[in-house]
């Protein structure tokens, strides 16, 4: 398959909802709608809107069923950035090749800003709309998972784990593990995840696809970390070495960056035998998950 045009197609459909879920610019208070528009139409490449799709379209479920929870997603995945370029947390002045929310608006209309997009996707998978179209448990099953994952068992975990961690000389692999699957991995599996719910999967293949989504998951953090290294500022749309400079924990600063590479290949393998057992609808996950290991940026 074309994993491009299928990535571009999926990505164009994600982009129009969000443009019309979201308060339009000129509207008031606009230094806050305009800061939410800025970071959510930066350029993200809307990977896990896109998993969720694929995992929904995998078990035989309808898009249309799941392109509003992809476009809640994506903003719960944007407030995280906006608040993890802070000074307080990471301090970063670029993000895809842009300036980061708080040098554009400032640091308070930034968390603000942040705040409103976590609320605003709930407002999105609690619309009725969404009540109308999808059965009450699978719906409410969703709202759980997604905010599980965001929370201080998920993403807020990890990424609290993560600053605590910062220049420790003595981290072992499970504190690393356990930031990248909080940190990036859970809102990752949760995408899968509840693509796989809203598709109606029977509970054989939500299995699949979930360790699926937990190989992948930690798979493209370790990606991240080696692309940290191995690519440049121009490519990573921010500064490159920037988790050394910080003494980040990463995978290549306790293991070593050829068997962070090593462990890689395997989450690879582990994703992609989960789903062995699916047809050629699970082919855009299959090749998700390569792009996942071997992307540049």
């Amino acid at each position: 398959m074309d994993l491009h045009n299928y990535i571009k197609e999926r990505c164009e459909l994600v982009e129009s909802r969000l443009k019309h879920a979201m308060p339009a610019e000129t509207e008031f208070p606009v230094s806050l709608h305009s800061a939410m528009r800025y970071s959510t139409f930066a350029g993200g490449k809307r990977i896990r809107p896109v998993m969720m799709i694929a995992a929904c379209e995998a078990v035989g479920g309808d898009i249309n069923t799941v392109l509003p929870a992809a476009c809640a997603m994506e903003m719960v995945h944007t407030y995280s950035l906006i608040h993890d370029d802070l000074p307080a947390m990471d301090n970063d002045d670029f993000r895809r090749g842009m300036a980061t929310n708080h040098k554009v608006y400032g640091e308070a209309v930034a968390i603000l800003s942040g705040d409103a997009l976590l609320t605003l996707a709930f407002i999105l998978l609690s619309s009725p709309f969404l009540a109308s179209n999808i059965p009450p448990e699978r719906l409410l099953e969703v709202i759980h998972e997604i905010s599980s994952a965001a929370g201080s068992r998920g993403m807020v975990g990890g990424q609290v784990v993560d600053m605590e961690a910062e220049g420790k000389s003595d981290l072992d692999i499970a504190t690393v593990q356990y930031i990248h699957t909080h940190k990036t991995g859970a809102l990752i599996k949760a995408s899968v995840k509840c693509g796989a719910i809203l598709g109606g999967a029977e509970e054989r293949d939500l299995a699949s696809i979930v360790r699926y989504g937990e190989a992948i998951g930690l798979a493209f953090q370790i990606a991240d970390d080696i692309l940290d290294i191995e690519g440049s500022s121009a490519e990573l749309g921010k500064s490159a070495g920037s988790d050394q400079h910080r003494g980040k924990a990463t995978y290549p600063s306790v293991v070593g960056l050829a068997e962070s590479k090593r462990q890689a290949a395997e989450l690879l393998n582990i994703a992609l035998e989960a789903i062995d057992s699916f047809g050629k609808e699970a082919a855009p996950l299959r090749e998700i998950a390569r792009y996942v290991i071997e992307r540049k940026s």
